[in-house]
Formats: structure tokens, C-alpha cells, sequence
């Protein structure tokens, strides 16, 4: 059970468990690895127009539709299997974000394929080390921001979809290239002291 007394970020509904427990333990923290942000970006796209949360909880539903979030086994789902994730009621069924999915796994190896890790092309816009904020109120968060901007544009000149500039610095919160944490939230400090 999450300690009650410790200061989290002023976005989270720390009334939902699996809400505290993903903020505690995943969002903000440097990731590194393709598979997992080949996870991120495809729960990313998903979001887009919904909340966090109601892709958040269907989590575990995306990852047996997108093969465990398998890129190379996503990036080869065929019109079939396209159709048969519309009936699926454990993921968002919108058409062109699954659609968005499997395409954007075809761009990712593409990328793999030019820079050797999604990771060494997705931290350039950050010059490889995560920028860190200050933030106290919910309103000083930003939904975008110059470098989301230039990730996004460059993404969708590779032919990514679904990924636009917010949706991109949503992707950035997550995978610790911005710390996001708000000054007096407790991961903050853990999460400066673990990549220092």
C-alpha cells in the first residue's frame, strides 16, 4: 500500500492505487531500453484525446493485444489481426490508433535501423541527459514544450502517427528525459540522486 504521507506530484489522483504505484515507481525515471519505450509510445499514441489513466488501466489488455509489446511481432500484424484488436474491449478499439501501432512499429525499426537503439535517436533531443523542472502547481505544468516540438516534427517526417507535440512530451515525462516531478514530491530528489 502507497505511504499516504509522503508529497507526490499535484496531477496525481492518489486515490487510485495503480495510478501511485506507476507514478512511484515508472513515471520520470530514465529509460534506456527499446522494448520498453517501444511500450511507452505505443501507450502514448493511444492516449491521445483520453487520459493517462484509462490507458494506464487497461495496460495490462495492450500488452497480450501488441504481442508483449514486441516490436518486430507488431510491425508484421496483418489486416486480420488489425480487424480482429477492433473487437478487442481490453484496448481503446479506435481504429487508426491500432492502425498508428502497427505502423509506428515499423518506423521504429527503421530508426533501430539508422541510429542502432530507438533510445541513442530518442535522447539527442535532450542532448542524452534528462532536463530537469521545476515545478510546485499543477499550472506551471507544460503540455508542450521546444524540445517535444522538434521530436514530434522529426517523428512525423519518419512517418510516425498519432504523435503529436503533446503526446510526445507525455512520452518524455514518462521514459525521465524531463524530470517532472514537482519540488516538493519525494521522487524527485530519488530520481536526481539515481542518475547523478
Amino acid at each position: 500500500m502507497p505511504d499516504p504521507q509522503l508529497c507526490r506530484c499535484p496531477w496525481l489522483d492518489t486515490s487510485k492505487p495503480d495510478y501511485v504505484q506507476y507514478h512511484d515507481e515508472e513515471w520520470g525515471v530514465p529509460v534506456y531500453d527499446d522494448d520498453k519505450l517501444f511500450e511507452y509510445l505505443t501507450l502514448e499514441s493511444a492516449q491521445a484525446g483520453l487520459s493517462w489513466y484509462s490507458i494506464l488501466k487497461r495496460r495490462q489488455g495492450y500488452r497480450q493485444a501488441f504481442a508483449d509489446f514486441n516490436v518486430k511481432a507488431v510491425a508484421q500484424f496483418s489486416q486480420q489481426q488489425i480487424e480482429a484488436l477492433m473487437q478487442n474491449d481490453k484496448i481503446i478499439r479506435n481504429k487508426l490508433k491500432i492502425q498508428a501501432a502497427v505502423n509506428n512499429a515499423q518506423r521504429f525499426l527503421e530508426i533501430q535501423q539508422a541510429f542502432g537503439s530507438f533510445s541513442k535517436y530518442m535522447w539527442q533531443f535532450v542532448d542524452h541527459k534528462p532536463k530537469v523542472n521545476r515545478f510546485k502547481a499543477l499550472s506551471d505544468y507544460p503540455a508542450t514544450s521546444p524540445e517535444s516540438d522538434a521530436f514530434s516534427k522529426d517523428l512525423k517526417k519518419r512517418g510516425f502517427k498519432f504523435i503529436g507535440s503533446t503526446t510526445c512530451y507525455a512520452h518524455m515525462q514518462a521514459c525521465g528525459m524531463v524530470n517532472d516531478h514537482s519540488m516538493d514530491c519525494f521522487r524527485r530528489k530519488q530520481i536526481l540522486e539515481d542518475t547523478n
